[in-house]
This record gives C-alpha cells, structure tokens and sequence, in this order.
C-alpha cells in the first residue's frame, strides 16, 4: 500500500474517532470545570486548569439523582433479562423447531421493526392505563420487554449452528430443552451480549416513553429527571455536563466487561473445539 494512502486512512480514522468521542470529552471537562473558569473561552480549553467535583455533588443536592439512577437501573436490568431469556426462547424457535406458521411468525417479527414507535405509542398508554400500569416501573418495561429486532439477531444466529451438533444430541436421548440449555446457548453467548447491550442502552436512554407515562417524581427515570436540571439550570452548563455524565457512566462500564463477548457476536455460530 502506497504511504499516502496509508496516511490519509489514518487520518479518516482520526477524524471519524474524534467526531464520536469528542463530544463526550467536551462534556467529561465541562462537568470537571470550577465556577471561576470560563466554560467558552477561545479557543477552547479540553483540560480543566482547576479539576473539581462539585457539580457531581451539586447535582446529587438540587435533584435526586441516585434515586433516579437506581430506577433506570430497575427497568434496564429487567429490560436485559426479559429481551435476553424472551428472545432465546424466540429465536431458537424459529430458528430451529418446526410448527406450522413459523414462516408468518418471521414476517410478523420483521414487519414489527418497520412500525414507528411514535405511532402505537398512544395505544401503548392506553393498554397500560387499562392493565392500571401508569406511573409504575412495569408500565415503563412492559413495551420493550421483547424486542423484535432482538429475536432476529438470536434467530440467525441460532440459524448458523450446525444441525449435526443438535442431531447427536438428540440421538444421545436430549430433549428439546436440553439441546436448547446446553448445545444451543453456550454457542451464541456473543448474541447474547449483543441484545444485552441494545436491550440496557435502549432502556436506559429512553425519554419519550417514561415522560409519556409517569407522574410521581419518585418513579422518574433518570432521563426524565435530568431533564429537569437541564430545565431548571440551563445556563450552568456545568451542571448539566456532569448529569449527563453520569446518565453516561453506567453504559461505558457494562459496554467495557461485555465488549468481547460483543465482537464475537459478528461471527457468531461457528463450531467451538
């Protein structure tokens, strides 16, 4: 490969990494940043002369933010065991069982994706009103508890094993649960992170729905409730960087003990030794 070629790749790929972390370290040195150190000074300062933690812990003072937190991470750790468990289950049957509508079903899951949240999310509100699910944590999880696109990454990559795995099993005497618990998990544990992954991001960051349908402030997501500081104290910046980062933090941490089990998802259903 010629060196200019080589070059301009590495620079592309600066670039490419600098429009995606770059404003997550603006944000990281804004929340860091003291009340006496101009915030939009030029040219821009990425380090703080002055490190400090008070906007954390101002944070923590004006609004319950730890409170908020732990109920994220209510629904986002059901979200994960609900999508993980419900679309195993899914997948492995479409993927490997046969039953009469099996075909339907996978056009049903595929034409699911294609709906518009925005547009069931009025009918969505009125089933939880009538399950008397409002203002709860379950009227929160219920709408993604399975997610469509979840079930179809585990259905393919189910999809990839090699029937002569499953087919000995069964001639050593496994049932179906058997085959499924002990053939067919261990093999797709890369999936597996990937929808653990989509499913905690997904509910974590979501806005519009928790908005939609709670009302106690003692439910409030953490989304919601920084939404609030952001209302309240928009011209503190400060404040607002270091909510954000703390709406952040949980993401890169379980991205981080996933990660490898999340890159091999891509290649996921090859015969393990």
């Amino acid at each position: 490969m010629p060196g200019w070629q080589l070059v301009l790749r590495y620079v592309l790929l600066l670039a490419v990494l600098a429009l995606m972390i770059g404003p997550f370290l603006w944000q990281l040195s804004t929340s860091l940043k003291g009340p006496t150190e101009d915030i939009y000074s030029y040219p821009p300062k990425l380090l703080p002369s002055d490190p400090t933690l008070a906007n954390y812990a101002e944070v923590a003072r004006i609004i319950p933010v730890w409170d908020f937190a732990l109920n994220s991470l209510k629904v986002a750790t059901a979200n994960v065991l609900t999508n993980c468990v419900g679309a195993a289950l899914a997948g492995y049957a479409l993927a490997r069982m046969r039953f009469r509508g099996r075909k339907t079903a996978l056009v049903v899951f595929v034409m699911a994706m294609l709906v518009p949240v925005e547009s069931i999310i009025i009918a969505q509100f009125m089933t939880m009103r009538e399950l008397q699910l409002n203002n709860t944590l379950i009227g929160v999880l219920l709408p993604g508890c399975i997610g469509a696109m979840n079930v179809l990454l585990m259905r393919n990559a189910f999809a990839n094993l090699p029937y002569e795995v499953e087919e000995a099993a069964y001639v050593d005497g496994a049932n179906a649960w058997q085959r499924f618990w002990r053939i067919a998990i261990p093999s797709v544990k890369g999936t597996l992170a990937v929808v653990a992954i989509f499913a905690f991001m997904g509910a974590w960051d979501d806005f519009l729905w928790p908005l939609i349908v709670l009302s106690d402030q003692s439910n409030f997501t953490l989304t919601i409730g920084l939404n609030y500081l952001h209302g309240t104290f928009a011209d503190d910046q400060r404040l607002v960087a270091a909510g954000t980062i703390i709406a952040v933090l949980p993401l890169i941490v379980m991205f981080t003990f996933l990660q490898r089990y999340f890159f091999r998802g891509v290649g996921e259903g090859a015969v393990k030794g």
